[in-house]
C-alpha cells in the first residue's frame, strides 16, 4: 500500500469496536437489571404490616411521639 491511500482493513475495525461497545453496554444494563430486580424501597415504619388499625401501627412511631410539651396542643376537626 502506498503511504496516502487508505488500509482497506479500517472498515472491519471500526466495525468490530462498536459490536464490542455494544455487547460491553448490553452486558453492563443485562447486569444492572439482575442486580436491582424486584427492589422496592418505601417509608412506611417497619412492623405496620402486622397492626390491625393504622392507629396501632403508628402508636410507636417515633416521630410522630408526644414531645412532652402539653401546654400546646393541635387539635384537627
Amino acid at each position: 500500500t502506498s503511504p496516502g491511500a487508505p488500509c482497506a482493513s479500517a472498515p472491519a475495525g471500526v466495525i468490530a469496536a462498536v459490536a464490542f461497545v455494544l455487547v460491553c453496554l448490553l452486558f453492563l444494563m443485562l447486569h444492572y437489571m439482575y442486580r436491582h430486580k424486584g427492589t422496592y424501597h418505601t417509608n412506611e415504619a417497619k412492623g405496620t404490616e402486622f397492626a390491625e388499625s393504622a392507629d396501632a401501627a403508628l402508636q410507636d412511631d417515633p416521630s410522630l411521639q408526644d414531645n412532652g410539651d402539653s401546654s400546646r396542643k393541635e387539635y384537627f376537626i
